[in-house]
């Protein structure tokens, strides 16, 4: 697996690097520290897959967001794993508005588990997507909601049911919580669908379009995570 690697942070980008190149099958083929040199790297190198700080030189402000953007119309089967130290909604959103293939959200303190930041890079490069599991919970636990949230055409159970598809649970473990049959968590998870107007045909695979609209009606806005 080919890897480019985007980071200003000299220690972070040291460390990653050195994680990365204690694995056989991966190769850092270039290491970027600003948009222009990402973009450039991948057009020079044609990685598999693109790991990215979300800010950076120049503005440090989105440029891991409009990097996987512009490589989603340049380079479509380049995947992108966008780093960051907040968990921040929108730019989970944004990251995926185009579709969820072949990307990526994880909080920087993944790095340290380079078991899990691998399999997040051979997920996105395989064309897969992971959002961080601690974006999820964190709004899942604050509660709120907007004022005329979509949510609220969901009955009680099945925002429940959503809650547990957010947090990335299979039908056959969603069952076994509620002390329910797989059928009845189908036929929730099928209203769900429906009433949050996720058609077919949708883009983003539906129970990630679910997750996505449950995550920006739950809460909005970044939450720093220390």
């Amino acid at each position: 697996m080919r890897v480019v690697l985007a980071e200003d942070g000299d220690l972070l980008r040291a460390g990653v690097l050195a994680l990365l190149e204690g694995h056989d099958d991966i190769e850092v083929v270039a290491a970027a520290t600003s948009l222009p040199e990402l973009l450039a790297a991948v057009d020079e190198h044609r990685p598999d897959v693109v790991l990215t700080d979300i800010r950076m030189p120049p503005d440090l402000t989105d440029e891991g967001i409009r990097a996987a953007g512009e490589l989603r119309r340049t380079h479509p089967g380049v995947g992108v794993v966008a780093l960051t130290q907040y968990s921040d909604v929108e730019y989970a959103l944004d990251l995926v508005r185009e579709g969820s293939d072949g990307r990526g959200y994880l909080l920087k303190e993944r790095v340290a588990d380079v078991d899990e930041l691998v399999t997040a890079l051979r997920t996105v490069a395989a064309g897969g997507s992971v959002i961080d599991q601690l974006v999820v919970d964190s709004l899942v636990a604050g509660g709120a909601r907007r004022a005329d949230s979509v949510l609220d055409r969901l009955t009680p159970r099945e925002l429940e049911v959503l809650g547990m598809v957010a947090r990335g649970m299979t039908n056959a473990a969603i069952a076994d919580q509620l002390a329910v049959t797989d059928r009845a968590v189908e036929k929730h998870v099928g209203s769900i669908l429906t009433k949050l107007d996720l058609p077919a045909d949708a883009p983003v695979h539906r129970r990630v379009a679910a997750t996505l609209v449950f995550l920006s009606e739950a809460g909005v806005g970044g939450i720093a995570l220390g």
